[in-house]
């Protein structure tokens, strides 16, 4: 299975934000927010920053998608 944060990015446009912004907001460091570009796994504790900082669940911003194998 792969994580998805296509969810993440919607939110960020219809919120007009940024990556910047979300990074400033939700206080996590450039690092997680390159990793989520790439759809590579975070830890819990960046996952809830962002949900706290956007006021959503983590249902939200995440979906597992699985492989095409």
């Amino acid at each position: 299975m792969k994580v998805s944060y296509k969810k993440l990015w919607k939110i960020l446009i219809d919120k007009d934000m940024m990556k910047k912004d979300l990074q400033s907001q939700a206080g996590i460091s450039w690092t997680s927010v390159t990793k989520l570009s790439k759809g590579e796994n975070v830890g819990m504790e960046v996952l809830m920053k962002i949900c706290s900082a956007l006021d959503c669940n983590i249902g939200d911003i995440v979906e597992f998608v699985k492989d095409e194998d």
